[in-house]
């Protein structure tokens, strides 16, 4: 007999040779049905894997992230067998499962693929699913491996064998199909209920531009035909969303290749909403205790080298910039917090002195790959809304707590209220990576478990994701098409002040060493913008928008009293416009739509005469009439409520 525990700590026993799936079947046959996949003793297997010892299991269906690998990693052998059916010369390389889908690599030869041929690849995907081929996994010898791929003439699975350990070689088969692979599959092809190829593109064999060009082939697959069209809905709408194409349509931002590529340049509509962004985080920070502070864009090397920024990502910083001085080296800031030690650095602190808590709006630089840039979500010049608290020991789990307060204020003012508090820790089995004491990490690590636990956040633990210097508390935020964002980073260091020698005197009058909380729950300005511009599909809450109204006119006649409405309302502190053009008014209805104005103020005979407004609010809804000053209340109050909601 063996003892299987599972996620929730329960033991369960069973013969020897007993399957994930029996383990399944004996909670409830419902779980069964839907159980895609397993993990024993952290070991990804299939659910017909037999258990022989003792161990820890977990299930996967397809609602979770391992279930879904193991779904699309299934789904790429059944787009291979297909590829190899219609065009039997081609030779498979690797087809493993991504964050949304799959692709496959293939050397097609002489012969290349459309978009025109994926109809009947996906036909020939579906023929094979509903033959609910099952998948299976068996070992084979080194010798026997090269022999098959030898006789098949493909020198990439060659490649791929020759670097593997003898004993350690699988194959997994379905159907009439065989393919060199790890593992972790579907019980059998007929899960997949729903195919789409949604591209072709060249790529290089293992990334290697000296090596041969192949064509990879993405899709996703399903278990439902609905979840295919609502996938395809949500594509759609994420098109529409699209912040390159709404920051173009709203005047937000923009990119000069004379400027250079990944570097933003803010137009006054956008540079007006980081602006609005900025003084809303930096009235928040004030409150509670943050002093602003503003240090260089650039850096010796050596400030670089003493934090260990430069050890760890001297290859993805700019070149270093060198000066007339013999040796004299600078680089591009790449990140903030060694500027701030040294302004911790630059007086003698007391305990009763701390914490100390230095914010700063800085512009930092790093070297994306050309390939990798993506409007502003990835960017060679980017700002963060940075701070970093110094403070004791004894101070760290409430400045923690704090800090976790000030990211759900900002999140709940921006309407993102679907998260995930993601723990990231180090990794135990490549301390290497990681600077510091197995003592301060675990110090650390423990503060940032029980900040979570006691703000009740829904929080999961992720070994491997800390920063080279701490770990650290992320915001896995999830907007409104359902896509997962990192957002917001709280990262506790005992590492960066032994480095910089930062030092408080306590109350024994002895020297010790602060810790150091890094957080930025903005993270980047950019890819901030950049993802509320898609949540929002460019309506900001109100308090944000750069113009909360727009008086419309009907006619010239009424320009006098259209520039008194205007004044009223900045004397209201509304943000507003004036649209006096010779235009129809449905056609400036049209435009401020598309523009995402909040409020319409119409204008006319009555209304002049009157001394009132008509107000059409965005997408279509009458408010009626009503006194200028009336309108304002409507905005402040709203606004003010929204603000309110979620302070701390």
């Amino acid at each position: 007999m063996i003892q299987v525990t599972l996620p929730d700590g329960s033991v369960k026993e069973f013969e020897s040779g007993a399957t994930p799936f029996d383990v399944a079947n004996s909670i409830s046959a419902g779980l069964a049905r839907n159980v895609i996949s397993a993990k024993y003793n952290k070991q990804t297997i299939e659910i017909t894997t037999p258990l022989t010892e003792d161990g820890s299991l977990v299930l996967y269906t397809w609602n979770d992230d391992e279930g879904k690998k193991a779904f699309w990693h299934s789904s790429a052998h059944i787009l291979a067998q297909a590829l190899e059916e219609l065009y039997p010369d081609i030779k498979l390389t690797i087809g493993p499962a991504i964050d949304k889908g799959f692709y496959y690599d293939v050397d097609l030869g002489e012969r290349s693929l459309s978009e025109n041929d994926f109809k009947k690849i996906e036909d020939k995907m579906l023929e094979i699913a509903r033959g609910k081929h099952e998948f299976s996994m068996r070992s084979v010898s080194k010798a026997d491996a090269l022999e098959l791929y030898k006789k098949q003439e493909n020198p990439y699975k060659v490649e791929l064998i020759e670097n593997l350990e003898d004993g350690t070689i699988t194959f997994c088969d379905h159907d009439t199909f065989t393919d060199l692979c790890r593992g972790g599959h579907l019980p059998n092809t007929g899960f997949v209920k729903a195919v789409k190829l949604m591209s072709v593109a060249g790529a290089y064999w293992r990334g290697d531009e000296n090596k041969p060009q192949l064509t990879r082939v993405y899709g996703i697959s399903f278990p439902k035909q609905k979840d295919l069209k609502e996938y395809l809905e949500l594509l759609e709408e994420a098109k529409k969303r699209d912040h390159r194409k709404l920051g173009k349509e709203l005047q937000l931002f923009t990119f000069s290749q004379k400027v250079g590529q990944g570097l933003p340049l803010w137009l006054p509509n956008g540079a007006a909403l980081r602006e609005r962004l900025e003084n809303f985080l930096k009235a928040a920070q004030k409150k509670a205790g943050y002093e602003m502070v503003v240090s260089p864009h650039i850096g010796q090397k050596e400030l670089y080298v003493t934090s260990g920024h430069y050890a760890k990502y001297g290859e993805d910083s700019f070149q270093p910039i060198t000066t007339p001085a013999e040796g004299e080296e600078f680089l591009l800031k790449p990140m903030n917090c060694p500027h701030h030690c040294e302004i911790y650095n630059a007086n003698q602190w007391s305990y009763r002195d701390l914490p100390k808590r230095f914010a700063e709006f800085g512009t930092v630089y790093r070297y994306e790959q050309s390939g990798e840039l993506h409007g502003l979500t990835r960017v060679r010049g980017f700002t963060q809304d940075d701070a970093h608290i110094f403070c004791t020991p004894d101070q760290l789990d409430d400045e923690f707590m704090k800090v976790i307060d000030l990211v759900l204020y900002v999140f709940g003012s921006l309407g993102f209220e679907n998260f995930t508090a993601q723990v990231s820790l180090r990794d135990p089995e490549n301390k290497e990576k990681y600077i510091g004491s197995d003592e301060n990490w675990a110090k650390a690590e423990n503060a940032i478990i029980n900040a979570a636990k006691a703000k009740g956040l829904n929080y999961v633990i992720e070994t491997g994701e800390a920063a080279f210097y701490g770990p650290k508390l992320d915001f896995m935020v999830k907007d409104a098409l359902g896509r997962n964002w990192q957002l917001g980073t709280i990262q506790v260091d005992y590492n960066l002040p032994e480095r910089f020698e930062l030092t408080y005197k306590g109350s024994d009058n002895e020297e010790h060493r602060p810790v150091m909380i890094h957080r930025a729950p903005f993270g980047s300005m950019e890819r901030f913008v950049a993802i509320l511009l898609e949540h929002t599909g460019g309506n900001f809450p109100l308090w944000l928008m750069p113009v909360q109204a727009s008086v419309l006119t009907l006619s010239k006649n009424y320009e006098n009293y259209a520039q008194n409405v205007l004044t009223l309302l900045e004397n209201h502190e509304v943000r507003a416009t004036i649209d006096d053009r010779g235009e129809t008014m449905g056609r400036k209805i049209r435009e401020a739509e598309m523009q995402k104005t909040p409020f319409m103020l119409i204008i006319g005979e009555k209304e002049s005469n009157d001394g009132t407004v008509s107000v059409r609010k965005h997408g279509g809804e009458d408010l009626g009439t009503m006194t200028v000053a009336e309108f304002a209340e409507i905005i402040n109050t709203e606004i003010s409520k929204t603000l309110k909601k979620f302070e701390v």
